[in-house]
């Protein structure tokens, strides 16, 4: 049947209608999606080139060479050596298994070393480098080399690592690096990012640490291609960092070495300081340790020997430790009761041997007592009696006063880890501290370096070089960085009476160079040389009552670790003051036996910057000492060998 005109039309009209609405919304679809592409290909297309030459070029960072450390006289400390490694990639090897077992024919492979590269592969993409060898010689980068057909997906690299030329000499003071940890990491905020490349070495302890950002430098960077995996392709430019900055200290290495081979394996420690500017010459601690092993990765066994060896190796004696100073403290006693105006030098004390304080008899040394002491005396004959005296009339306020001025009490910073203020007590201290009231016990004790007073042998150098000059010098150990000399501190006086230092400075020279002295055995006889100086016990124990009835036992009978610690100080020369000295022998009794020997020697070798002349010592000391320095000569000639090979 057909269909009526009027319906037809009608048909028409709606199908037309239909097709307008349905041609305007792809017309519209078509005009966004030109207007999108526009957007993308147009607008946006610096950002999506950007984008794409980002997933096709990476920048890698170039580790910066660390800057050197030197002496004073340009001797290398600290340098940065050629080492060899041998990596790996995974699937270039193909069989990893028969690769390694050629590759163990022309190399000797470490067993841990080739577990851990071997995990290191399973964990990482099989296109990335590892290293299954390290610090390997050039003879075995050469075999590698020659046999590189027969080793697929090995490849000999060279790189810088850290190398000490003096090993022990300067642990303590220049420290070592190792491999970045979390915890280094920890202490930045925003960490460098070359922190994060595999295996750079950061600063751990000592100088190495203190100054890890002048010494790291900054890196570079190279632009490198990749494909879409992101296996590396070609170079495609590079840009070297900036190297670490130089550093030179005030030590002499010299003398440093000397040091070291002088105290042999002495539980010890020196510290020689320039009076003038604060120039630490030398500062050692006994025994030492080998820094190079932890760069290369310390083993159990070398660790434990070194945490468990009772001399305590790790240890940085010079500045981490503290000491009773004992009888080297008694010049700060006498010079606060001279300022407070309550002794003068010609008064005289009388020593029986002991002096009853609140009920209790403190002792002195010598049991039968000194007889009648003024100040030179007692200090020249270390007369206990005289100083509990002067410091019952002082009090204890005033000496830590002193004391303080004089550098105790203090933490200096030199550069070095874990320096310690040592402690000066006071009653404020006792009350904070220890929730007691101070005793008059306690002023009697710490009137002769003993009870809660604390010191370390850099303080005690600098006390000595104070009171040699007069002046608030404070002590340096880095010289420059970057060739920029840093400040000397410390040069003006410090306000003392001088005729008060002069007192001081006439019975140190006493102690050392008359006859009654304590330090008399350990003397000078240059007259040019001659030295000022102070002996000092400290008791690491308690003496009972039954002991002192019965008659002390020797600290020779006694075991090791229970015998008194002996110390030293002194300047030189006395008519024209250049070096301070302090020496603590652990555990090595009295200051006049274990201490002033080693502080006259070390006191020499640094004045004559070599073996000092037999005439400078009495005549009586002259064999032995021709033999000790021909045995040091060749300890030092053996340990200068050793370094030029490694430098």
């Amino acid at each position: 049947m057909r269909r009526a005109p009027k319906d037809t039309a009608e048909s028409i009209r709606k199908i037309s209608r239909r097709g307008i609405i349905l041609g305007g919304v792809q017309l519209a679809f078509a005009g966004a999606l030109g207007l999108r592409m526009q957007h993308l290909q147009v607008d946006q297309a610096d950002e999506f080139r950007l984008l794409a030459e980002e997933n096709r070029i990476n920048i890698r960072l170039i580790p910066p060479t660390r800057g050197q450390i030197f002496d004073r006289n340009g001797v290398t400390l600290a340098a940065n050596e050629p080492s060899y490694r041998i990596t790996m990639v995974r699937e270039d090897a193909g069989n990893v298994d028969d690769v390694i077992a050629r590759l163990s024919t022309l190399v000797e492979l470490d067993e841990d070393e080739l577990n851990r590269a071997l995990a290191e592969m399973e964990r990482s993409a099989p296109f990335l480098p590892v290293t299954v060898a390290e610090r390997v010689t050039w003879d075995d980068i050469s075999r590698v080399a020659v046999n590189a057909p027969a080793l697929p997906g090995v490849t000999p690299e060279v790189g810088l690592s850290r190398i000490y030329p003096r090993r022990g000499d300067f642990a303590h003071a220049v420290g070592y690096v190792g491999p970045v940890s979390e915890r280094d990491l920890a202490r930045y905020e925003t960490p460098d990012p070359v922190l994060r490349i595999p295996r750079f070495q950061i600063g751990k302890v000592g100088i190495e640490s203190r100054f890890e950002e002048d010494l790291r430098g900054r890196a570079g960077a190279k632009r490198v291609e990749v494909n879409a995996v992101g296996r590396v392709m070609r170079e495609l430019d590079r840009r070297e960092g900036t190297p670490g900055a130089d550093m030179q200290l005030t030590v002499d290495a010299k003398l440093q070495s000397y040091i070291q081979a002088r105290l042999g394996e002495e539980s010890a420690s020196v510290v020689v300081m320039d009076v003038t500017n604060g120039d630490l010459l030398g500062i050692a601690s006994s025994p030492s340790y080998d820094p190079n092993k932890f760069v290369r990765g310390i083993s159990v066994a070398d660790f434990g020997d070194l945490r468990d060896n009772d001399h305590r190796p790790l240890a940085s004696k010079t500045v981490q430790d503290a000491y009773p100073p004992g009888s080297t403290f008694k010049m700060i006693t006498a010079l606060a009761a001279m300022d407070a105006g309550v002794v003068a030098p010609d008064e005289t004390v009388w020593c029986p041997g002991h002096m009853e304080v609140g009920g209790r008899r403190f002792h002195c040394w010598k049991r039968a007592g000194h007889g009648h002491m003024n100040l030179e005396q007692s200090l020249r004959e270390s007369c206990d009696v005289y100083y509990y005296d002067l410091a019952l009339k002082v009090g204890i306020d005033r000496i830590a006063e002193t004391a303080r001025r004089f550098g105790l009490g203090q933490a200096f910073g030199i550069g070095m880890s874990a320096v310690t203020s040592g402690l000066v007590p006071n009653k404020e201290w006792k009350r904070t501290e220890r929730d007691a009231d101070w005793r008059i016990g306690d002023t009697v004790n710490a009137s002769i370096g003993q009870g809660y007073v604390l010191s370390s042998p850099l303080q005690l150098a600098v006390m000595t070089a104070r009171l040699a000059t007069g002046t608030a010098i404070e002590p340096r150990l880095v010289r420059s960085v970057a060739g920029v000399d840093r400040p000397v501190i410390g040069t003006d006086s410090m306000g003392f009476n001088e005729n008060h230092l002069r007192q001081i400075r006439r019975a140190m020279y006493a102690v050392s160079n008359n006859r009654r002295g304590t330090a008399y055995g350990s003397r000078v006889i240059e007259d040019a040389y001659r030295i000022a100086g102070k002996t000092g016990t400290s008791q690491v124990r308690n003496i009972t009552a039954a002991e002192r009835a019965r008659g002390v036992t020797r600290n020779e009978d006694l075991p090791w670790n229970r015998r008194d610690h002996a110390l030293f100080v002194n300047y030189a020369p006395f008519e024209n003051p250049r070096i301070a000295v302090s020496v603590i022998v652990e555990h090595g009794g009295g200051g006049s036996r274990a201490a002033a020997p080693i502080g006259r020697d070390v006191t020499l070798q640094a004045l004559y910057g070599e073996d000092p002349p037999l005439e400078a010592y009495p005549t009586k000391d002259r064999g032995r000492i021709k033999d000790q320095q021909e045995r040091l000569r060749q300890v030092l000639q053996a340990n200068d060998i050793d370094a030029s090979s490694r430098a």
